[in-house]
């Protein structure tokens, strides 16, 4: 499940409590770049060369939370190569449970915090960034499922 030609593989985890019964997800507020400052996201990040999604998000967690997870399903995107953030990247998110470290805002976040993924007015009202919306929305429907 590739992106098409020229656009930007983003990878992202939905941190759960528990991947066998979800019942908190964990969101991370981003710093940088401006644009997004203050607003909350899927922690991850870039693909890179040679690289496989799983590996880069494996990678991405530890540089940016300092935890090791094991991954869950993948959250179904509506195109095949993931989530559309632009015109030129899109996201694939999988469920993730923390196996080892404790999370704290190591790179590129200044607060991490869970949320009960049923209370829903909580969860939607903090600042997501918008591309991140939507997999938010799905993310809540696959997990309370």
């Amino acid at each position: 499940m590739e992106g098409a030609p020229g656009t930007v593989q983003v990878v992202g985890a939905a941190i759960v409590d528990s991947l066998g019964r979800p019942m908190r997800l964990l969101a991370a507020r981003r710093t940088a770049p401006p644009a997004f400052a203050g607003m909350w996201e899927f922690p991850g990040g870039k693909v890179e060369p040679g690289e496989t999604p799983e590996a880069a998000l494996h990678r991405e967690l530890a540089e940016e939370l300092g935890i090791r997870v094991q991954l869950g399903r993948e959250v179904a995107a509506p195109e095949p190569g993931g989530w559309p953030l632009n015109a030129k990247a899109a996201m694939r998110v999988w469920f993730a449970e923390i196996i080892d470290g404790d999370p704290s805002p190591l790179e590129d976040h200044d607060e991490l915090r869970w949320v009960e993924l049923d209370d829903v007015e909580r969860l939607t009202g903090l600042a997501w960034i918008p591309a991140d919306f939507p997999i938010l929305e799905a993310v809540r429907a696959a997990g309370c499922a």
